[in-house]
C-alpha cells in the first residue's frame, strides 16, 4: 500500500452517503483516491454520479463481490445502522480498510465484534465521528494539560437542532429502536447528536469503554416515534468526573451544538462544527480561534501510505458505545405531555415540527450546570436510569 489514488469502494451512496460522494470526488481530484465502486440497493443514476463521468464507478448491491471485482483497498460504510457490523466484518475478511460512519455499530455486542473482527483482521478502521478530526480538540487538550483553566470539574455538551415530521420518514429505520428483533437505536443522543457526546467524552480524556463507571439517562420524545428527540445524559467516569450531554430535534431556534470544559478557573467552549473555540479564564479576557480540520478519510489514506496515526479508531468510541448500549437498554422513552410541546409550520424541508417549550433554555443550562432535565425542574421530566457498564 505504497501507492495512490487508493481504489475506494462506497456503501451507502445516497442520504448522507451524498456527502461522502462529494467528498470522493474532492480527494479523487488530489489524486489521493480513486472511486471504484458503489453498493447500493438500487443503483445510482447516470445524473447522481454526472460529476464522476470521466469514469463511472462499479455498482452492485453485493458488497463483497464488488469488493472482490474492484480490487478495493478501502470502503466508506454509510449504511443503516444495524448493517455496520455485518459490512465491516465482510471487508474485514478481505483485508479492506474501512471508515465506519457514526455510531460504529446499534449495540455493543456488535461493536466488540466488530472491533475484535478488524483487529484480527489487521486492517485499519476510522470511525466517522469527523468532529474528532478538528484542529480544535488537540488545542483544548493542551489548553487544559497546561492548567489554563485550572482544575476540570466536569465536561457539558448542548445541542439543539429543529427537525420536522418528514425527518422522522426519510427512511424505514429513521427513529426506531427497533425493527422487528433488530436493534436500531435512531434516537437523538446515538445518532444525529451523537458528536455532541463523543466530543464531550473526547475533551474529557475518557474516550474509551473502560474509562465509564455508571451512565443516567433521561429520554423523552415529542414526535410521534419510537426513539428519543429531546434527551440527556451523564456519563460519570472512573475518576468520578461527571460528562454531561443536552440534547433535542426540538429546538425553539437552531443553534450549533457545543462542548463546555469546565475548569475551577475558567471554561473553554468548543462549537465543534465550526471549529470555534473561546476560552474564557481568570485574569485575561476572552481568546476565540478559528482551528482546521483533518478529513477523516484523508486521515485514514495518510495513515495507510505514510503511518500516519489514526485519528479515530474503534478503541476510541468505547465510551460513546457505552451511551448507545445503555439508550438501547433503557426503559422506552417517555413521551412528552401534549402541553409540553406545539407545532411550527417551518420544519427545514418545508413541513411541520414540534417545538419543546423551554427547550433550549434547558438544553443550555445541562451543559452548564453538568445537570439532567428532572434536577433542572422539567415538569415533565421523570428521575433519571441508571446504568452499570
Amino acid at each position: 500500500m505504497s501507492t495512490t489514488p487508493l481504489p475506494v469502494v462506497l456503501a451507502g451512496a445516497r442520504g448522507h452517503g451524498r456527502w461522502h460522494l462529494a467528498n470522493l470526488r474532492r480527494l479523487q481530484h488530489q489524486g489521493l483516491v480513486r472511486l471504484a465502486g458503489i453498493c447500493e440497493l438500487n443503483p445510482l443514476t447516470d445524473d447522481e454520479l454526472a460529476v464522476f463521468a470521466d469514469e463511472m464507478p462499479e455498482q452492485s448491491a453485493d458488497f463483497g463481490a464488488l469488493l472482490d471485482s474492484t480490487g478495493a483497498r478501502v470502503a466508506v460504510i454509510c449504511t443503516p445502522i444495524p448493517t455496520h457490523t455485518e459490512l465491516a466484518l465482510t471487508a474485514a475478511a478481505r483485508g479492506v480498510h474501512l471508515l465506519l460512519e457514526k455510531p460504529p455499530a446499534a449495540t455493543w455486542a456488535d461493536y466488540a465484534r466488530m472491533a475484535d473482527g478488524v483487529r484480527e483482521a489487521g486492517i485499519a478502521c476510522q470511525v466517522g465521528f469527523q468532529s474528532l478530526g478538528s484542529h480544535a480538540v488537540p488545542a483544548i487538550k493542551e489548553l487544559v494539560r497546561s492548567g489554563a483553566i485550572g482544575t476540570v470539574r466536569g465536561v457539558g455538551a448542548a445541542g439543539a437542532w429543529v427537525r420536522d415530521d418528514a425527518y422522522f420518514r426519510r427512511a424505514p429505520w429513521a427513529g426506531r429502536r427497533k425493527i422487528g428483533g433488530t436493534d436500531v437505536v435512531d434516537g437523538v443522543l446515538t445518532n444525529p447528536l451523537a458528536h455532541a457526546v463523543a466530543t464531550a467524552l473526547e475533551l474529557a480524556g475518557r474516550g474509551t469503554a473502560q474509562d465509564v463507571a455508571s451512565i443516567e439517562t433521561e429520554l423523552f420524545r415529542a414526535h410521534d416515534i419510537e426513539a428519543d428527540d429531546t434527551s440527556c445524559v451523564r456519563v460519570t467516569t472512573t475518576d468520578g468526573l461527571p460528562v454531561t450531554a443536552a440534547v433535542t430535534l426540538c429546538a425553539e431556534e437552531a443553534g450549533e451544538p457545543y462542548v463546555i470544559v469546565h475548569g475551577d478557573r475558567g471554561r473553554i467552549t468548543f462549537w465543534y462544527k465550526q471549529d470555534r473555540v473561546l476560552v474564557q479564564r481568570a485574569g485575561h479576557g476572552p481568546e476565540e480561534a478559528v482551528h482546521g480540520r483533518t478529513d477523516l478519510l484523508e486521515n485514514l489514506v495518510d495513515h495507510l501510505v505514510n503511518g500516519t496515526g489514526l485519528l479515530v479508531p474503534p478503541e476510541r468510541t468505547g465510551a460513546f458505545m457505552r451511551v448507545v448500549e445503555a439508550v438501547r437498554t433503557a426503559p422506552e422513552p417517555t413521551a412528552l405531555p401534549a402541553t409540553a410541546w406545539h407545532t411550527r409550520p417551518d420544519g427545514p424541508a418545508g413541513g411541520v415540527r414540534r417545538v419543546v417549550r423551554g427547550i433550549d433554555a434547558m438544553v443550555a443550562a445541562g451543559a452548564d450546570t453538568l445537570t439532567l432535565f428532572s434536577e433542572l425542574g422539567a415538569s415533565w421530566a421523570r428521575p433519571s436510569e441508571v446504568s452499570t457498564p
